[in-house]
């Protein structure tokens, strides 16, 4: 059985694509990570294109990626917090999903997923929205994770003296950024226990359903 992990980081080899791959890694099993980065993908456009056969007719680099979400058996998706919400680019993957709902249907329902958040302080707001398009879509949460991430504000150049950026929210003014201030997923042992620890649960769901399903067919 096969685990599709999504990133919907627009920023690639960062702490969300890394949470994500920690969860994959600890599956024992079939697993393909792909990065949102640099992708096109748009929102739904609500033209209802996809009613009669279930395929969204909206042409971009979504296109590429449906094969995969109807394939999978399980999915680990990702996404950073961006304004205390889902980040845009994986706000409209997830949206796209529309495209399976239309007469009933079924092509994710029943399947597993884990949510995986990131965010400058916490990426809890990110892991409640992609449980709400799991609910949505009959996708079965079997976990959370969430780390914090290294907001954009620490390597903008500007980030000592800015007074509404992350640096002067988190810490006092005056701060000179170093190394030890910067948020690092290896500074994180419980995310990342958890993150592994989930992968494990997921594989061993997978591989019971396998089970269950080669001795009704065996």
């Amino acid at each position: 059985m096969k685990v599709l992990g999504i990133s919907g980081s627009p920023r690639k080899d960062h702490s969300t694509d890394r949470l994500v791959k920690e969860v994959l890694n600890a599956i024992g099993g079939e697993t393909e990570f792909v990065s949102l980065a640099g992708k096109r993908i748009g929102p739904c456009i609500a033209c209802l294109g996809c009613i009669n056969d279930n395929t969204c007719k909206v042409s971009d680099e979504m296109q590429g990626l449906r094969q995969k979400i109807v394939e999978a058996d399980a999915y680990v998706i990702g996404a950073a917090n961006y304004y205390s919400m889902l980040n845009g680019l994986s706000h409209c993957f997830l949206e796209r999903f529309y495209q399976f709902r239309h007469q009933e249907g079924k092509a994710l329902a029943g399947k597993l997923g884990v949510a995986v958040g990131v965010g400058g302080s916490s990426g809890d707001k990110s892991v409640e929205n992609i449980k709400t398009f799991f609910d949505y879509n009959e996708i079965e949460c079997v976990g959370t994770v969430s780390g914090q991430g290294a907001a954009s504000c620490f390597s903008c150049g500007y980030c000592e003296t800015c007074k509404v950026g992350a640096v002067h929210m988190f810490f006092e003014p005056g701060t000179m950024v170093t190394p030890e201030i910067i948020p690092n997923l290896d500074k994180q042992p419980e995310a990342l226990m958890q993150a592994r620890s989930l992968g494990k649960m997921l594989g061993e769901r997978l591989r019971g359903i396998a089970d269950a399903k080669w001795e009704v067919t065996g």
